[in-house]
């Protein structure tokens, strides 16, 4: 199918690793320009020359801390900068850690907001203007499968991560029709960091094989973890005209796993 989006420029955030790249090479491959971001200069170059194996557009990568509002109103310019437009926005964070409610203090509840809230705040504030200028200005936000079923042992993502929702929901109306904006809800999938949490249970003997670890995250429906490029076609086809009536709405690609009707 072809999306439609040859051409366009997008903004990946957190895409040096795991679904952020994920999304970052969905776009490369359909023309899409793409700048690519993290915090880690050696890790970044890395991703820029693997999204660049199969982009059949410009890959640039840019460092950042999301959390601060400087960098951020910094690499939305130098995406501007780079490419002459932005007509989407990905954003992807970090986790914020696991832990029981009564283990977390306030500056972990802070440092979550920052990441997690703040970011996409700052982002889309500083993107607005860029987005709506083009033919089909997109938003789509990297957030959890956390925001609809409680997960056990992750009360600062069960809890901070609404708020994007919440937000997204709200650029959806107050930013259309020159911009939609969506969300992603993922369960897991086979990216770095689950593989090495996987690999540590391994070491503990926790799991005779990283095979037996694997499986026991892809307790869904379809009896398997997902592939991080599942999500980025998602992505992909969330900035494409393809989806043109699809807005505001938080889309969980977790395998049938999560337990909410709606």
């Amino acid at each position: 199918m072809d999306l439609q989006i040859d051409g366009n420029a997008a903004l990946v955030t957190a895409s040096s690793s795991g679904l952020g790249k994920a999304s970052a090479k969905a776009l490369a491959r359909e023309g899409v320009d793409v700048v690519i971001n993290g915090r880690d200069e050696e890790r970044l170059a890395a991703a820029k020359e693997e999204v660049e194996e199969v982009a059949t557009g410009e890959v640039a990568a840019h460092a950042a801390d999301l959390t601060d509002a400087d960098e951020v109103a910094a690499l939305v310019e130098a995406t501007v900068d780079e490419f002459g437009a932005l007509d989407h926005l990905v954003t992807s964070a970090g986790g914020p850690p696991s832990g029981a409610f009564l283990d977390t203090d306030d500056e972990d509840w802070q440092h979550a907001y920052d990441l997690l809230v703040m970011s996409v705040v700052r982002l889309a504030r500083e993107s607005y203007p860029h987005l709506k200028e083009g033919d089909g200005g997109t938003i789509v936000n990297i957030t959890s499968r956390s925001v609809k079923e409680a997960i056990d042992s992750l009360v600062l993502s069960n809890s901070v991560r609404m708020s994007v929702i919440g937000l997204e929901k709200t650029l959806s109306k107050e930013f259309a029709p020159e911009v939609r904006a969506n969300a992603v809800l993922p369960g897991p999938h086979e990216t770095s960091r689950i593989r090495d949490l996987v690999e540590a249970a391994v070491e503990r003997g926790e799991y005779d094989s990283y095979e037996e670890g694997l499986d026991d995250w892809a307790a869904n429906p379809l009896g398997r973890i997902g592939d991080p490029m599942e999500l980025g076609d998602t992505v992909a086809f969330l900035s494409s005209p393809k989806s043109g009536y699809v807005n505001g709405t938080a889309l969980p690609i977790d395998g049938g796993s999560t337990g909410a009707n709606l």
